[in-house]
């Protein structure tokens, strides 16, 4: 904090010096100079490689749905992580997506609600869910957890021109049959989700694929970079 005083008192007093040459420059203060220290989890992930999101694409809009406690959990999990981090592999699929999508639709863009997961926060939403209906959607860290693990798997939904989120029929992070990809048509009939529904779910699909993502038939919003097997093989977890 006191470095960072330091330097805002030195660049204000650099920038009033020059500014007798311009009486149309703006007043600078440390307000408009403020330092976002990034969180202690992002200092390791950027120590073992792995790539901060808004650092490769200030665009795609970060909103991290385990930061906050409106989640299926009901509770804040990234006490100490508040940025999207993604190997790097993920990361090249992910700008390849954005790419595809935009050449669609120049508008369009990318909104991420997950990226890399800690084991400890996995072990934390498997512990809530084990035994109950809920447990098919949360891997479990004893079978050596899922994608997010790696940091190899991304949740995402797309943004409109106006900047919200296409409608996908249920939010993000819905445990439940809705969510589903691999029976819509079923959904549709039966009054769950609608026809539009489905075709913003495809278009994401198509632009992930199309990247190199994998699906899973149970969130719309899940996509994974590479299988459960080989991440095992050849990835290291992010413990």
């Amino acid at each position: 904090m006191k470095n960072n005083l330091i330097f805002c008192l030195l660049f204000v007093l650099l920038c009033s010096c020059g500014g007798q040459k311009n009486n149309q420059q703006k007043e600078v203060t440390c307000d408009t100079l403020a330092v976002v220290e990034k969180s202690p989890m992002a200092h390791f992930l950027d120590s073992i490689g792995f790539l901060d999101i808004a650092d490769v694409d200030s665009t795609i809009v970060i909103d991290l749905m385990y930061t906050r406690p409106d989640n299926f959990m009901g509770e804040v999990l990234y006490k100490d992580l508040n940025e999207a981090y993604l190997h790097p592999e993920a990361m090249e699929a992910l700008l390849k997506a954005k790419q595809l999508l935009q050449e669609k639709h120049p508008d369009y863009n990318f909104i991420i609600y997950d990226a890399t997961r800690p084991m400890r926060i996995q072990q934390m939403m498997w512990d809530m869910v084990k035994g109950t209906e809920k447990d098919i959607y949360i891997s479990d860290p004893a079978n050596g957890g899922g994608l997010h693990n790696y940091g190899l798997a991304v949740d995402i939904n797309i943004l409109d021109g106006e900047g919200k989120p296409l409608s996908m029929g249920t939010p993000v992070d819905h445990l439940g049959i809705e969510a589903h990809i691999d029976n819509e048509a079923q959904l549709v009939k039966e009054g769950k989700i609608t026809e539009q529904d489905v075709k913003n779910r495809e278009l994401l699909r198509e632009v992930m694929r199309g990247a190199g993502f994998r699906t899973i038939k149970s969130e719309w919003w899940h996509f994974n970079r590479v299988s459960r097997d080989e991440a095992r093989e050849k990835y290291q977890v992010v413990r």
